[in-house]
């Protein structure tokens, strides 16, 4: 057997590996996406009463998968005074870091959504909502 035709079926065995491997990669990635646009969908923002909020500062996150977000509240006589966003994990959703002064602004989470940071406006504003159903620190 010459030295090409040696190596032909090894060759072949590395091609299958490596395609076997790339298929697994690429079928995680896909149902990785899927469970994240399924999380992502499921983001229900539900407003708060603030009439029924103390004064403190509160603490909250959301996290779903590629987004992330800590958020400290920090609330005064029943308004919302200041929203530092400690923690945003974003791919393209850097934008939606107006949120927290939307939500200032507006004295509620019944704001828009940021155009092309869907997402990351989502994870947010429900990262906001936990911290202020939580106990003050």
């Amino acid at each position: 057997m010459t030295e090409k035709k040696r190596w032909i079926p090894i060759l072949i065995l590395v091609l299958i590996i490596i395609g076997a491997i790339g298929s697994y990669e690429f079928f995680d990635y896909y149902k990785t996406l899927k469970e994240y646009r399924q999380m992502i969908g499921a983001i229900t923002i539900n407003e708060v009463d603030l009439s029924k909020i103390q004064d403190g500062t509160y603490r909250g996150s959301h996290d779903a998968i590629w987004v992330g977000a800590d958020v400290t509240v920090i609330v005064k006589d029943h308004k919302i005074i200041d929203i530092k966003l400690e923690r945003h994990l974003n791919g393209r959703g850097e934008p939606a870091e107006i949120i927290p002064q939307r939500v200032i602004d507006a004295q509620s989470l019944e704001v828009d959504f940021i155009s092309g940071a869907t997402s990351s406006s989502k994870v947010i504003l429900k990262a906001i909502e936990k911290a202020l159903l939580n106990s003050p620190e």
